[in-house]
């Protein structure tokens, strides 16, 4: 586990646009896609915009260095008078899992939830990806809910 005083999960600042790139991409090249530049700037121009309905994005820093962050917004659903709050990407440097980091940024998508009024967090991961499903096993639930999407 990291020195929680060493770990900062703060929100995403202009500044932080190359680190952030660079996290991203590694993410993106987790997952074997990519995504063309004008998704880029379109997704970090979202990300400092304060829109109800666009994405917010942390940052994790460990001595001062980048090595993860989270992407989520907040949605209407019908079963529900509240927002919903969906964790899209999570995102901790190779080097740091298994420290804390991830369940930092989770909590901090849990705490942003609660203060925004939202009852509920939820998020996907690919069946394989075993090294953040031990780690979701602790701090979540599993739905028996299969995602499609159209071809």
């Amino acid at each position: 586990m990291t020195d929680q005083t060493d770990l900062i999960i703060r929100p995403l600042r202009p500044d932080d646009r190359p680190a952030w790139t660079a996290l991203w991409t590694a993410y993106l090249e987790f997952y074997d896609s990519t995504v063309p530049a004008e998704v880029y700037d379109s997704t970090f121009a979202r990300l400092m915009d304060d829109a109800p309905y666009d994405p917010n994005g942390l940052i994790a820093l460990l001595d001062d260095r980048p090595v993860g962050l989270v992407h989520y917004f907040y949605h209407r659903h019908c079963w529900k008078v509240e927002n919903v709050c969906y964790l899209q990407d999570l995102y901790a440097d190779p080097s740091v899992r298994g420290s804390g980091v991830g369940r930092a940024l989770i909590e901090a998508v849990y705490a942003a939830a609660d203060a925004a009024g939202a009852p509920s967090v939820y998020w996907m991961t690919q069946d394989f990806n075993e090294t953040a499903r031990r780690l979701y096993d602790r701090i979540g639930t599993v739905t028996p809910f299969i995602k499609y999407q159209r071809p």
